[in-house]
């Protein structure tokens, strides 16, 4: 029997059911590769891979990374900080107050041997009151030479003394600019505050060793000048009680019997 004019035969319809759900489900098992969203896992050779973990664990390694690089760099300013505290704590390698030292002792030295008239306050009070007290009236014209003598002899010691002083002072002057060149060299060189303060210190200590050699030779020249008054002063009174002296009439001329060309008569 012949099929009729458009239908089909039974076997062809029974092979198109297949293919026909075939065509419909394969948008379903497509479709799952095509719309995977961002957090999907995928299987490479059985290893799994998620991308959102991966970038996670790179961004906390990078950030461990960073807290990593700031401890060291903390330790590194530590051992810095360590490193500068243990500069300001170093001692100056030079010292200066040897020379300051001898320095002054030096013109001490120089003050101590004045001649006559020591720098003491009693000395010169009782040299004053015996040799540069008033005249005496009473006083013979031998002992007003003597004491005249001993005023002259204290007033060029005294000029003497500070000619020493003046010497000494200047000796010390090369010595010192030795020790502040020295200092100065010291102080731009230094490694922390410490050695900066010592050398800043001892060249005060200069300073004030410079200030002691100013006065000691103040001293002697004003010592020289008093010396040289005092003895003006005291000649001058001498010197009115000698010319009251010479003036003073005496007892005149007495007449008396004199021999002359041997008369015995």
């Amino acid at each position: 029997m012949k099929a009729t004019q458009g239908s089909r035969p039974k076997g062809s319809r029974q092979r198109a059911l297949p293919f026909a759900a075939l065509l419909f489900a394969m948008p379903i098992a497509v479709s799952p590769i095509l719309t995977a969203p961002a957090h999907a896992q995928f299987g490479f050779g059985g290893i799994v891979y998620d991308p959102t973990n991966y970038a996670q664990n790179v961004l906390t390694a990078a950030r461990s990374l960073e807290q990593i690089n700031n401890q060291i760099r903390s330790l590194q300013n530590e051992a810095q900080g360590l490193i500068n505290q243990a500069r300001n704590l170093a001692n100056l390698p030079y010292s200066a107050l040897q020379q300051i030292q001898q320095n002054v002792q030096r013109t001490q030295q120089l003050l101590q041997q004045a001649q006559n008239i020591a720098f003491d306050v009693q000395t010169v009070d009782r040299m004053f009151q015996q040799q540069y007290g008033r005249v005496s009236l009473s006083a013979s014209d031998t002992k007003l030479v003597t004491d005249a003598r001993t005023r002259w002899q204290n007033t060029v010691g005294g000029l003497q003394d500070a000619m020493r002083v003046q010497a000494g002072v200047v000796t010390n002057i090369d010595a010192n600019r030795a020790e502040m060149s020295a200092l100065v060299s010291q102080s731009q060189g230094a490694q922390g505050a410490l050695q900066a303060t010592q050398a800043g210190n001892q060249l005060l200590a200069l300073q004030s060793q410079q200030l002691s050699d100013l006065i000691a030779l103040i001293s002697a020249n004003g010592r020289a000048a008093a010396l040289t008054e005092a003895d003006r002063a005291t000649a001058a009174d001498q010197g009115r009680e000698q010319r009251r002296r010479f003036l003073t009439p005496g007892s005149g001329y007495q007449p008396g019997n004199a021999q002359m060309f041997g008369n015995d008569n």
